[in-house]
């Protein structure tokens, strides 16, 4: 009888999960506003010290960081690199993976190395990058759902 109650509430979560997984990301007017504009604009993400660059062209990108994303400050770079660890890992895993995962979104993979000091500015910005990625092209890089 244990047992039975046991599978029941597994089935139970299992169900609750594969729900809540589903849900439709909730994006407002004004970005999805940004999410429609067409024109390439581009983002730096650079680091002096370690000499660490991405050149992001994507349309509406800057806009929307200014704009849409949390400001600087709101998350540690502690919480940035652990994420973006995870964020890079399943990019550049898609990008080996041209038959499963759409190769115009995965194009290069990105060269980040967790041992490495990137410093916040760099963290910030690309981890930014990865969310506006996931939320403008309805994809998921995480386990997390890609929330502002």
């Amino acid at each position: 009888m244990n047992v039975g109650r046991f599978v029941v509430g597994i089935f139970g979560v299992v169900l609750l999960l594969g729900c809540v997984a589903k849900q439709p990301l909730a994006i407002g007017e004004e970005e999805r506003s940004v999410f429609a504009e067409n024109e390439l604009d581009s983002v730096l993400i650079a680091n002096k010290e370690s000499e660490y660059e991405i050149v992001i062209i994507e349309p509406g990108f800057y806009n929307w960081l200014i704009t849409i994303a949390r400001p600087e400050g709101y998350y540690s770079q502690t919480f940035l690199e652990n994420r973006n660890q995870v964020f890079v890992t399943n990019w550049n895993n898609r990008v080996l993976l041209p038959a499963q995962y759409d190769s115009r979104l995965y194009v290069l993979p990105i060269d980040y190395d967790p041992k490495e000091d990137y410093g916040y500015e760099v963290n910030y910005k690309l981890y930014n990058y990865f969310i506006y990625f996931q939320r403008r092209y309805n994809q998921r890089l995480g386990p997390w759902v890609p929330r502002l």
